[in-house]
């Protein structure tokens, strides 16, 4: 079906080293969408999933992951940038930028959606108001 999320290492908010291989949801789908502090559709984008995350959860038992592309100047503002804006979403940093390299990541934000087994079955690049929408019918689908 579709393409693999490919095996990479990034790491968490606490600096940990974590292999793609390890993220997962049980058998629901995943979102992982790639942001950055300096992005602004980016942070509407996780800012319009926050707010609707909870109904989506309990429709779907989706969870979304958010990856950082910062580069390392910035990599002490995605923390603090995350935390205030109060995301419930795990967060992680593309240091090397080997996920988004894998993934062919060129524009943020770019967001995949990957089903149960971990194949990704839809993403789109760029936001715009109500994105979140199409997602979310994507979603439903799996």
């Amino acid at each position: 079906m579709g393409q693999e999320l490919a095996n990479a290492e990034i790491k968490n908010l606490q600096g940990q080293t974590i292999n793609t291989s390890t993220l997962k949801n049980n058998d629901g789908p995943l979102v992982i969408s790639f942001w950055a502090t300096w992005c602004k559709p980016c942070a509407k984008e996780l800012d319009a999933i926050t707010e609707v995350y909870d109904d989506w959860q309990e429709e779907t038992g989706v969870k979304v992951i958010a990856v950082s592309i910062d580069d390392s100047r910035n990599a002490a503002k995605i923390g603090p940038f995350a935390n205030g804006k109060d995301w419930p979403f795990e967060v992680y940093i593309d240091p090397n930028s080997d996920l988004k390299r894998a993934l062919n990541v060129n524009a943020i934000p770019h967001t995949f959606l990957l089903n149960a087994n971990k194949e990704i079955v839809w993403q789109h690049t760029s936001y715009l108001d109500g994105d979140e929408e199409e997602l979310y019918e994507e979603i439903l689908k799996l």
